[in-house]
């Protein structure tokens, strides 16, 4: 339940942000910011965790106050690197010795083995992916910086009284970072799978089954899997 209601928010902020990203608007920035609290907060909030509800309050008005002093819309610059930084950053972290690498460990679950069990091949294979997904994102992720600083008006290096040099407008920005993101990501994941289906004939059979058994590894696995 916490899943898919995280999924529902992700989706709605990526909508709010780009239309208040076009359009300039600073209602749908708050709403943005709002949603995006809801995002963040909703699993402590549900699992009634004591931190969560002064932590949510004490966003919540700081949405109101951005909203006020017309600053709605900086934190929508930063969330796309923000949260590309942090997901590249445990990709790569899996990989320092004596960690299992994430899609390691993801295959093991998939399998139903410890990691130290994986076919020598398709151990190598996962670790090579983990890190070429930390470099994805990595790029992904100075890509969005990059786009942030440039926009124009309002964006980093204008609300720094710097000129951009190469600008671009918010509308060019959002539709990078709040739309075109999950494309890239979506595209990157489909095409992998599908090199993969070719490198381990024996493993993949299709991506809607692909897909079910991740599904079904449940939701424990995931919440350790985020550790």
């Amino acid at each position: 339940m916490i899943l898919a209601l995280q999924i529902v928010l992700a989706v709605a902020y990526a909508l709010l942000a780009h239309g208040a990203s076009a359009g300039g608007d600073a209602r749908l920035a708050l709403a943005a910011l709002l949603v995006l609290v809801a995002l963040l907060m909703a699993a402590p909030l549900l699992r009634l965790r004591p931190w969560a509800f002064p932590a949510t309050l004490a966003l919540v008005a700081a949405c109101w106050w951005l909203h006020g002093a017309g600053l709605a819309t900086l934190p929508l610059l930063v969330a796309p690197v923000a949260f590309v930084a942090l997901v590249a950053w445990m990709f790569g972290r899996s990989l320092k010795a004596g960690r299992v690498p994430l899609i390691t460990r993801i295959v093991s679950g998939l399998d139903g083995l410890p990691p130290a069990q994986l076919r020598p091949d398709v151990a190598a294979y996962a670790r090579s992916l983990t890190a070429l997904w930390t470099g994805v994102l990595v790029l992904l992720g100075l890509a969005n910086l990059v786009l942030a600083l440039l926009a124009e008006p309002g964006g980093l290096l204008a609300q720094a009284g710097i000129d951009s040099p190469y600008p671009i407008t918010h509308e060019q920005w959002s539709w990078f970072a709040n739309l075109l993101n999950y494309g890239l990501v979506g595209g990157f994941f489909a095409l992998e799978f599908q090199w993969r289906r070719r490198r381990f004939p024996d493993r993949e059979q299709g991506f809607i089954g692909f897909l079910r058994r991740l599904g079904g590894l449940g939701p424990a696995f995931w919440r350790d899997f985020l550790r």
